[in-house]
């Protein structure tokens, strides 16, 4: 069975390894932002002849393909991920963790901004980064 992500490399032409099904996999059922240690790790415990370099690749080929979304969140290293659906993130500033979340609300008032300043919003990203509050 193929997943969502093997199916838009195969009409990307993107030919598909064993280990590439492996990242894709992982990448594919990942929950989180994995890093490329990350992926490698979990890619390593299915496939152990899985290398650091072809996950290193594999991913770089991804993001120039936009199979995957590159993120920095402003940590030194990428994470990524493959979440076609349109969301933003909350980044936790004291424990990394990654929120996303979707807001109407937002998406109209970001057209609008767009609008007057005489734009067609095409595309975009917003990362908001906070520090949880704390309850007294």
């Amino acid at each position: 069975m193929t997943t969502n992500i093997e199916e838009k490399c195969a009409e990307a032409g993107l030919k598909m390894t064993g280990q590439r099904r492996v990242i894709l996999k992982v990448l594919d059922e990942a929950s989180d932002h994995p890093s490329v240690e990350d992926v490698y790790e979990r890619a390593k415990k299915l496939d152990d002849s899985v290398s650091i370099a072809t996950v290193y690749r594999t991913l770089s080929l991804l993001d120039e393909l936009d199979l995957v979304i590159r993120h920095e969140f402003q940590e030194g290293y990428s994470r990524y991920e493959v979440n076609w659906d349109h969301h933003h993130h909350l980044i936790d500033l004291e424990t990394g963790e990654v929120v996303e979340f979707q807001n109407a609300e937002l998406e109209r008032l970001k057209v609008k901004i767009a609008h007057e300043l005489g734009y067609d919003l095409v595309d975009h990203r917003l990362e908001l980064y906070g520090k949880k509050i704390k309850k007294k």
